[in-house]
């Protein structure tokens, strides 16, 4: 008779099981994986099975004994039931008939692909394939948007105006060669079998199919969506009420904290940072930060004329980073990123910049909102060492199961990107007071989300209050004030999981220099958080607690072969 399975062994074959089941009912892939030939099915019947599929994971997971498990493995279970009950909490509140927000949604995830690169005659096929299942999406995505608004549940109204700009963009092109779909066949080389038909057959399929599909979305937005939109910006007016912005809180956040404790915790981070920002004021002569900052919101030498020069001094910043990269971390992940621009259409609504693996998008619609002193920051949350590095690095952590290496969990990502801002200051990275209160300005626009998000959700604050707090307390342009506020109503707590997930980091770090004192090393401190994949604020508790019993050894002390250069010692 066989030794039974461990603990651990039961839970890695339910987690294996619906994984890859997960990657089948979810075919989106990075640009840099092989494209699935369809779309994932968004229909109610889909939606309800996957949530059925959930719960009985999860009632599996109940059944496992977490106290049999070592630390390692017991990372593995909290990571991976946080995202099980995260995908439950998702379906419980109906999630997919709120296909779209203030700056992203579904339509624009299909446009996304136009970055992809053709290199076969089967990719073409497949790419082909995929062109002729986005009509049925389209169909299943305004049902399901139909289904929200008679129920109430969609986002506010104010936080939409516009953005059907992103579908009309695609809808009243004159032919198929102007849209964003058919880039791609542009990068089909000559040489390829076939080549004239392949691309005949996918220019077939964007003119008589993908067209009219988004020519009836965007009938669909403008006369029935649009005008039906709820008015009130709080979730908690709407379905669900105060549960369902728990929920969103415990997904985004990985926190129990009310909403009241939350705006509270961001009351005392304002004024905490205020006092740093009128020290760095009155080093360069200005009475207070709020003088300091209506000076770098109206001197024209704080923006640059064309955006050439601000894709270039980002890129400058990017480049300072590369050359100090090797004193600050142990271990750098192989994925380079390239810095471009978000598509027109939507550039009017989009943030300052967003990053991932391979891109730094920067955005320079309306240049006088785009400040040169916000670049340094903005580079290093979103390019590297934030986004666009630990992204990548946490897709090369193949001793962890794919749902730790794949899987973004915003407190995680979103604290390590705030905590890469606060970093830049010991890299030298601020080279002006002006940089540096661009660095604390961000910081404070991310304390101040603590304070109106659950402000506007859940507190009774209207619109016009965020803007003005943001606008009292950060250098932010107006342009940028109004499309940030309306994101966060769009999007219910995601704007809490920034700084709540930079304390948690600052909070272990603190921990481990008292801990391990001359033995702690920065750059194996940096080597241990983002060796985790991306994981719930907890899992940074118990790992820091392993790091400090360990020594403070870096998780990859014992990856150099014998005779290996440390390039830290170049």
């Amino acid at each position: 008779m066989g030794t039974p399975d461990t603990s651990y062994q039961i839970f890695a074959r339910i987690a294996a099981d619906e994984w890859a089941w997960r990657r089948l009912e979810f075919p989106e892939r990075l640009l840099d994986e092989p494209l699935v030939p369809r779309l994932r099915d968004v229909s109610l019947e889909a939606e309800e099975r996957r949530a059925e599929r959930w719960r009985q994971v999860d009632d599996q997971l109940q059944a496992i004994d977490r106290s049999t498990l070592d630390a390692g493995q017991a990372q593995d279970f909290d990571v991976y039931q946080y995202q099980i009950k995260t995908l439950i909490g998702r379906q419980n509140f109906r999630m997919f008939e709120r296909p779209a927000n203030a700056d992203s949604g579904f339509w624009m995830d299909l446009t996304s692909q136009s970055r992809r690169h053709l290199g076969t005659a089967d990719q073409a096929r497949d790419y082909r394939e995929w062109l002729g299942d986005i009509p049925r999406f389209i169909d299943q995505n305004i049902a399901n948007m139909r289904a929200g608004i008679d129920r109430g549940f969609a986002p506010a109204q104010v936080s939409m105006i516009g953005r059907e700009a992103t579908i009309r963009s695609v809808a009243e092109d004159a032919a198929p060669e102007q849209t964003a779909f058919f880039q791609p066949l542009t990068t089909l080389p000559a040489t390829v079998t076939d080549h004239d038909r392949l691309i005949a057959d996918a220019r077939a399929v964007i003119a008589d199919q993908v067209l009219p599909a988004y020519r009836k979305l965007l009938d669909f937005f403008t006369c029935e969506y649009f005008p039906a939109l709820p008015t009130d910006i709080a979730a908690v007016k709407g379905p669900g009420g105060e549960e369902f912005y728990a929920c969103q809180l415990r997904e985004y956040a990985t926190t129990h904290l009310t909403a009241e404790q939350i705006h509270q915790i961001g009351l005392e981070q304002v004024a905490s940072l205020r006092a740093e920002m009128a020290d760095v004021a009155a080093t360069v002569g200005f009475a207070d930060a709020d003088a300091m900052l209506a000076f770098m919101r109206t001197d024209p030498k704080f923006y640059a004329t064309t955006p050439t020069q601000l894709l270039q001094f980002a890129a400058w910043q990017a480049k300072k980073f590369d050359a100090i990269a090797h004193h600050y971390f142990g271990r750098l992940p192989r994925m380079r990123f390239g810095i471009e621009e978000p598509d027109p259409d939507l550039a009017p609504f989009y943030t300052f910049g967003r990053g991932g693996p391979h891109r730094y998008v920067l955005n320079t619609y309306n240049l006088t909102a785009r400040p040169l002193y916000s670049i340094p920051a903005l580079t290093l949350h979103e390019a590297a060492p934030g986004h666009a590095f630990q992204m990548p690095f946490a897709l090369e952590q193949t001793q962890h199961p794919a749902y730790r290496q794949k899987v973004y969990i915003s407190a995680y990502g979103e604290g390590w990107g705030l905590y890469c801002e606060r970093l830049g200051v010991e890299m030298g990275m601020y080279e002006t007071p002006f940089e540096l209160m661009g660095m604390l300005s961000y910081q404070m626009w991310r304390a101040v989300r603590l304070v109106i998000d659950p402000g506007m959700h859940a507190l009774g604050w209207t619109r016009k209050q965020a803007q003005d707090f943001l606008r009292d307390n950060t250098a932010i342009g107006d342009h940028e004030i109004v499309t940030e506020v309306d994101r966060y109503i769009a999007w219910p707590g995601q704007a809490t999981a920034y700084y709540l997930g930079m304390l948690k980091i600052t909070e272990a770090r603190r921990r481990a220099e008292q801990s391990l004192g001359t033995r702690f090393d920065i750059r194996s401190f940096h080597d241990q958080i983002l060796s985790l994949g991306s994981v719930p604020l907890p899992v940074i508790d118990t790992a820091i607690d392993s790091f400090i019993a360990g020594g403070g050894a870096s998780p990859f002390a014992d990856s150099l072969q014998e005779g290996q250069i440390d390039v830290a010692d170049l």
